[in-house]
């Protein structure tokens, strides 16, 4: 029998999350107002959603045991330590959900609850100071150079017990099935949603956030991407970034026949993707939408594209062209360079082969030949 349960509740454009004590109905002070903290941050909703999913597995974790969350602080470092490792292990089995059908997590997500976890304790930390720190996040030191040359000591706390992640490398989409699935598309718009995808290499909050109105510019083929906080279907850009990204004019032909096609939808709001049936028809695609689109291209032609492999295919296409890691970590709008070099596919061959056309073009760095 569960303890807890997550609630919701919108006000306009705003999702707010509660834990709510299912035995006394109370609502759970210290994760929601770690909520609130997340949503004044301006934290997207989906990742205050597995914030709060995280904090609700672990309080169902230590009401199991029988324990409160000050009564953590108060344990010795390799008690704490074997607690949050057990923890790990708890979702590993399964015990998070009452869905006997739901598979069993895979490392990356449960290190994933567990950090955050992690940020929740490190707020009771700061707002409640008495409580002191938990001994299990030991402290790393690493040296940093800033911008005028001087160096700083910077302290971070880690856990030093997660599970080992599977290397995980998603598939990039191939022309082919792009071109497959386009075919099967029934109509215009989930064609331009697809087109989009593949040529701006944007996530598919950014793409549901387009505001036909205000981000695109019709002389230049280019599709902008703003952060917004009150689109209706919550969709947003990721980090509150701004990027432009520049459209074939084959796709921007297509943009505007769709606009045409659609116009007495698109009138009466600013988002570009709408729903055109249904209860909804009018209404700013969501997510779901696009997932569920994306389902039955698949029944109907057996290829499974999703957006992020879209997104994958965009930056290995851009490889392939002989655009830098650098600027295709911009147009992706990446923080990190590795991130980049992960979506990309480059093998060990390639590496080979560019090392072998350096020494063919370098043949004599060193002046060895003297020495022999």
């Amino acid at each position: 029998m569960r303890r807890y349960e997550l609630e919701t509740e919108r006000e306009g454009s705003a999702v707010y999350f509660f834990i709510r004590d299912i035995e006394t109905l109370d609502i759970v002070l210290l994760p929601t107002k770690y909520l609130m903290h997340k949503i004044r941050s301006k934290c997207s909703p989906n990742t205050i959603r597995r914030s709060a999913l995280s904090i609700l597995y672990y309080l169902e974790y230590i009401h199991e045991k029988e324990q409160e969350l000050i009564d953590i602080y108060q344990m010795p470092y390799v008690e704490q330590t074997e607690h949050f490792v057990k923890f790990l292990y708890w979702l590993k089995a399964g015990k998070h959900t009452q869905d006997e059908n739901h598979r069993s997590p895979n490392n990356g997500t449960c290190n994933a609850y567990l950090k955050d976890v992690f940020r929740f304790y490190l707020f009771i930390e700061e707002e409640y100071q008495q409580f002191g720190e938990l001994k299990a996040l030991s402290y790393n030191y690493f040296m940093a150079v800033d911008a005028v040359g001087v160096k700083k000591s910077i302290r971070s706390r880690s856990f030093k017990g997660y599970l080992k992640e599977e290397e995980h490398k998603a598939r990039a989409a191939k022309k082919d099935e792009i071109v497959e699935i386009l075919k099967a598309c029934t109509n215009i718009r989930d064609r331009l949603l697809m087109l989009l995808l593949a040529e701006t290499g944007y996530r598919i909050g950014e793409i549901l956030g387009i505001d036909y109105s205000k981000d695109i510019d019709y002389r230049n083929h280019i599709i902008r991407v703003y952060f917004r906080e009150d689109n209706e279907n919550g969709a947003r850009a990721k980090n509150a970034e701004y990027r432009s990204a520049k459209i074939s004019k084959d796709t921007f032909d297509f943009l505007n026949l769709y606009i045409a096609e659609y116009r007495k939808l698109l009138q009466h709001q600013t988002s570009l993707f709408v729903n055109i049936s249904g209860d909804n028809i009018g209404k700013p695609m969501n997510v779901e939408a696009v997932y569920s689109m994306l389902k039955r291209m698949e029944k109907k032609t057996g290829i499974k594209i999703t957006p992020h492999m879209l997104r994958h295919y965009f930056g290995n296409e851009r490889r392939k062209a002989g655009w830098s890691l650098e600027l295709i970590q911009l147009a992706y709008g990446h923080r990190h360079i590795q991130t980049t070099i992960n979506y990309l596919d480059i093998v060990d061959d390639e590496l080979l082969d560019a090392s072998q056309e350096f020494y063919e073009k370098h043949s004599s760095l060193y002046g060895i030949e003297e020495l022999l």
